[in-house]
């Protein structure tokens, strides 16, 4: 489950964030048809942050009668305070959730203590496997390599998703963090443009935006980097580049809403007061896609 490649579909909600059930559908299907390791639901991607607990339960419902157990499952459970972190994780579980992913969210910043004291708690909440969502850009919180590896303690935390490194090669990265983590303990990554670089250097998993409107080029990017095959996943990368400067100028939560429309898979906005992209930038996403079909 927290290996290869996991896709992080958008939650087609209407205006008033109410989930629209045959579009979720569709795409969570639709990712499990493509074969790809697992569905990261009410990511960052998935709009979490702007829905009800009610509409998060119902999401996780849909998706879970939807895939029948052909590919594992894993839920957002971030909010604000631990006991709403609580019973989300709770909710998820009792609908058949397989794994979890919690963000730091914060208005208060955070400490280190206070981080790991809510990881604690919701780790506890149920039996399911926890991921760390390393975000920053979204929490402003960064886990360093010691809370990382306080939280390796904790049973039911059993892997990382990190942004890509800042001051150090996904190698040197990577290697600081397994000699300290235990054996077994899964490191992937999201940023999406860095996806190749850090699969063809060992990590564990691409946690992936793109991948949850596109899986088939997402997993044969991931399906040559995990062979090793250096030449062909950098090519594939490449056909990714105008998408990847759409990602980087707009934003991919923007960016994915237009991904969905132009490929006609769910028409909705992003949740206010978060803009659509400007219509005068949606004929580059349209040929960024017209690139990726060749």
């Amino acid at each position: 489950m927290f290996r290869g490649l996991s896709a992080f579909p958008p939650t087609p909600t209407d205006a008033d964030g109410i989930v629209q059930p045959d579009a979720l559908s569709r795409l969570v299907d639709r990712l499990a048809t493509a074969g790809v390791d697992s569905i990261g639901l009410l990511g960052s991607t998935g709009g979490y942050a702007y829905l009800s607990r009610q509409e998060r339960r119902r999401a996780v419902e849909i998706a879970v009668k939807t895939l029948a157990g052909r590919t594992p499952l894993i839920v957002g459970v971030g909010a604000l305070r631990t006991d709403e972190a609580v019973a989300l994780a709770g909710d998820a579980a009792k609908a058949g959730a397989n794994g979890l992913l919690l963000a730091p969210v914060s208005y208060t910043p955070l400490t280190e203590d206070e981080v790991f004291a809510h990881f604690a708690a919701v780790a506890g909440a149920t039996d399911l496997p926890l991921v760390i969502y390393n975000n920053p850009g979204t929490t402003k919180f960064t886990f360093s390599p010691d809370l990382i590896v306080r939280l390796s303690a904790i049973p039911q935390i059993a892997t990382v998703k990190m942004p890509l490194p800042v001051d150090a090669s996904f190698e040197a990265e990577m290697a600081a963090l397994r000699a300290r983590l235990p054996q077994g303990f899964a490191i992937g990554y999201s940023g999406d443009w860095g996806a190749a670089e850090a699969l063809l250097s060992g990590a564990d998993a691409w946690y992936s935006v793109v991948a949850g409107l596109l899986p088939a080029q997402a997993l044969a990017l991931t399906r040559a980097a995990q062979a090793g095959d250096a030449a062909e996943a950098h090519r594939l990368n490449q056909a990714f580049d105008p998408l990847w400067t759409l990602f980087k100028q707009f934003g991919s939560f923007r960016v994915m809403y237009a991904i969905a429309a132009t490929l006609d898979l769910f028409h909705a906005a992003p949740h206010r007061p978060v803009l659509p992209i400007p219509d005068e930038a949606l004929p580059r996403v349209a040929a960024a896609l017209e690139g990726l079909q060749d």
